[in-house]
């Protein structure tokens, strides 16, 4: 059924306060979980979930997201009767890129209108999950909506920022907030809005004309008493990646096999790009203990309860504990690491110490030397 729906991931002014990770790169293509991008996720389940037609809507520092998504090969998305178009904004007016989402869809609405489809969906990248969107769409239909709002009844959010949901008896949305608000409600917005495509157009010309140009905030909020916008509940685990202690904590999730195995296989595999590189090599004397350990890699010291990508090379002598090391790092002789996040091209220089707080880990960004 989800044939006929469009996916758009909507990354205009997307909630980031990734700080360091995000500098020179946008959110949607933050590493996570030792091989994949954020992106990963939310594009995965649209295509287990039989979407065909992908456009993502970039806003900044889309370089290193246009490289990860290529032609979209690898998510079988490049085949004439399949496609993924990465869409920056039109202009390099920067009154312009700063508008919102609206905007931009008005300014690319030919990807709307050239298409045969009835419904698309509007996502973020920032919600890791897996999830099965034909059902959502059954429901949607079902029930007459003219919104579905993808929630999730969570509580802990592990320092993320989501926006609250209130909904009555039967399901309908009765209050949504910013992500600053105060509504009392552990049902979260995942960010997912499954509507008619001649709604969001519709939304998009009346909402302009307005002087409001912000999908939720403008167009979905205050429309809540004339429009039925109704909540479907996904049950499957979600993590709210848009802050550094989030990012750390979702990532350390990861090493419970419960949650490994409810993200990356149910109900389909999540797909990323392929890169070819020789199994993880494992030196005399190294000690590894709960842990993701990517191919490529070379261990010759020790790692403990962390999250190592492609490339790494922990050198005689290192501990690498509770810690993320990103691709092609390179840990020093004799380091002590410890709540420590490092993004690529990171080297540690030998002897070197770094710990980070217990609230908050250390992070150092690209290609530094420590």
């Amino acid at each position: 059924m989800s044939r006929n729906m469009l996916g758009v991931i909507n990354l205009i002014h997307e909630s980031d306060e990734l700080e360091a990770l995000t500098a020179s790169r946008c959110p949607a293509s933050v590493p996570f979980g030792a091989r994949y991008r954020l992106i990963d996720f939310t594009l995965s389940s649209m295509v287990n979930s039989g979407i065909s037609k992908v456009a993502v809507f970039a806003h900044t520092k889309y370089r290193s997201l246009m490289d990860h998504l290529g032609s979209g090969r690898h998510w079988d998305l490049h085949h004439r009767q399949s496609s993924l178009f990465v869409l920056p904004p039109v202009t390099d007016d920067v009154n312009e890129v700063r508008r919102g989402d609206l905007f931009h869809f008005y300014q690319n609405r030919d990807y709307f209108t050239r298409s045969s489809h009835d419904y698309v969906i509007v996502t973020r990248s920032h919600m890791v999950c897996n999830i099965n969107l034909d059902h959502v769409l059954e429901e949607h239909i079902a029930t007459g909506a003219d919104i579905t709002v993808i929630c999730k009844r969570q509580s802990e959010l592990y320092g993320g920022m989501a926006r609250k949901v209130m909904t009555d008896g039967a399901g309908r949305v009765t209050g949504m907030q910013d992500h600053f608000g105060r509504l009392n409600s552990d049902l979260i917005s995942m960010e997912m809005y499954v509507m008619r495509k001649e709604l969001l157009l519709e939304l998009v010309d009346t909402s302009l004309a307005q002087g409001q140009d912000h999908l939720v905030r403008h167009a979905i909020m205050s429309r809540l008493d004339t429009l039925l916008v109704r909540s479907y509940q996904y049950t499957g685990y979600l993590g709210v990646v848009n802050t550094i202690e989030s990012y750390y904590q979702n990532n350390m999730q990861l090493l419970r096999p419960e949650v490994w195995k409810s993200l990356f296989f149910e109900p389909g595999p999540i797909f990323t790009k392929v890169k070819d590189e020789p199994p993880a090599r494992y030196c005399e004397g190294a000690k590894t203990s709960n842990s993701l350990i990517a191919n490529g890699t070379i261990i010759e010291g020790t790692v403990i309860n962390s999250i190592i990508f492609r490339g790494v090379h922990v050198r005689k002598g290192a501990v690498i504990r509770n810690s993320i090391v990103m691709q092609n790092g390179i840990i020093g002789e004799n380091c002590n690491l410890d709540r420590v996040i490092l993004d690529k091209d990171v080297r540690i220089e030998a002897s070197r110490e770094l710990r980070g707080a217990d609230a908050v880990p250390f992070v150092a960004g690209k290609r530094k030397i420590i």
